[in-house]
């Protein structure tokens, strides 16, 4: 099964070309090892290190700091292909979202020193923004970052961290500041190899079981005043500025697998037989079908509209918390509705469709909750 993008206007033919590479990777190093990296809860470093040196990883990094310098739209290539092979590796989050806080806010020796890294694969990182008691309200966030003469030190917990047990170096979103609120957060960049710096359980969750997701612990670990990211006080406005693209990402991955569980969806009704047919040849299975189509159509317009958009540096926060929450509803009530259609075989592990189904649950939640999309939505009203 391939992805269909024969109507595509997001991209051209440079980008074509680059998405026939990108999956005959993922056909050779990452479907084959997909049930494995399920099963051990982490996907191997070495893949990682194959993707760079793919030329799969950070895109937009630009050729002075070690990268290729292409325009977002070669990451979306990447992340569609990821999410429609049903994998839940982490490429986007380093890809979309992490190298664009060193590449837009990092110092010269920070990009020197994590960039090419990043792009080869062979630094994997992570951002530490979620707490025990803090989700989407940032500014409720307990975690400190300290001055002590020419260090830092941190010290709070995180959970729920992408990448977290694979993790070289974290963003830890901190307050240096716990008076000031918004105003009083940091980025901090704390290398996992630091003193006082430790990992807990790689988290037991519903799905994206290859998706390592962690307890992160900050103990007295002490970093020099330079491994501030930004501005020190200004880790919220460094935050909001990258959020819509976070954003796009996540609506993009949303939009590839619900066109997979579409896919899988038409495949098994074809095959399947009931009562003397193809279950395909019910007219509710055509009509149930008919009506996910037309919902996967308008949202591949959509997609193409804000890719583009971005690219241009035109997308407002608004528009990508709006294509976040549309994607995300949009990929449950598709991959819900395509497993319907499996019958009893849905159910079962052994088929695509139920990890797609079980993947597909956090889009809603992780990146910001549609609740808090209408909120961001609703106040531009």
């Amino acid at each position: 099964m391939f992805l269909d993008v024969a109507m595509r206007t997001a991209f051209d033919e440079t980008h074509n070309q680059f998405r026939d590479m990108v999956r005959r990777f993922f056909a050779r190093e990452l479907v084959p090892h997909m049930p494995r990296f399920e099963a051990q809860g982490i996907v191997d470093r070495a893949f990682w290190q194959k993707a760079g040196a793919a030329g799969l990883l950070c895109p937009t990094v630009p050729e002075a700091d070690g990268g290729p310098g292409l325009d977002f739209a070669f990451n979306a290539v990447v992340t569609e292909e990821l999410c429609y092979t049903g994998s839940s590796a982490s490429l986007p989050l380093q890809s979309d979202i992490i190298a664009d806080y060193f590449v837009h806010f990092g110092t010269e020796e920070q990009r020197r020193r994590y960039l090419p890294g990043l792009v080869s694969g062979d630094i994997i990182a992570s951002i530490a923004m979620t707490e025990p008691g803090a989700g989407s309200d940032l500014q409720g966030i307990a975690t400190t970052a300290r001055k002590v003469g020419d260090r830092y030190v941190v010290n709070g917990s995180k959970i729920y961290i992408s990448s977290g047990q694979n993790a070289d170096v974290v963003i830890v979103v901190a307050k240096t500041d716990p008076s000031a609120r918004a105003r009083g957060i940091s980025l901090i960049l704390v290398d996992t190899a630091t003193p006082g710096f430790a990992r807990g359980r790689n988290l037991d969750k519903i799905g994206q079981h290859s998706a390592d997701t962690s307890e992160l612990f900050f103990h007295d670990v002490e970093v020099p005043l330079s491994n501030c990211l930004g501005p020190e006080g200004g880790g919220f406005t460094c935050l909001m500025t990258l959020l819509p693209q976070e954003r796009l990402c996540l609506a993009i991955g949303a939009q590839a697998g619900a066109q997979r569980a579409y896919d899988e969806a038409v495949a098994f009704t074809k095959t399947r037989s009931a009562f003397g047919q193809r279950v395909i040849d019910f007219q509710n299975t055509r009509f149930t079908l008919a009506d996910l189509a037309t919902r996967l159509q308008v949202g591949w317009a959509h997609l193409d509209w804000a890719i583009t958009r971005h690219v241009a540096g035109k997308l407002t926060t608004a528009e990508a918390s709006a294509a976040k929450l549309w994607h995300s509803e949009t990929q449950w009530l598709i991959t819900d509705a395509a497993l319907q259609l499996h019958g009893g075989a849905g159910y079962m592990n052994e088929y695509l469709i139920a990890q797609l189904w079980r993947d597909a649950r956090v889009q809603r939640i992780h990146g910001g909750t549609s609740e808090i999309m209408k909120e961001i939505i609703g106040r531009t009203l």
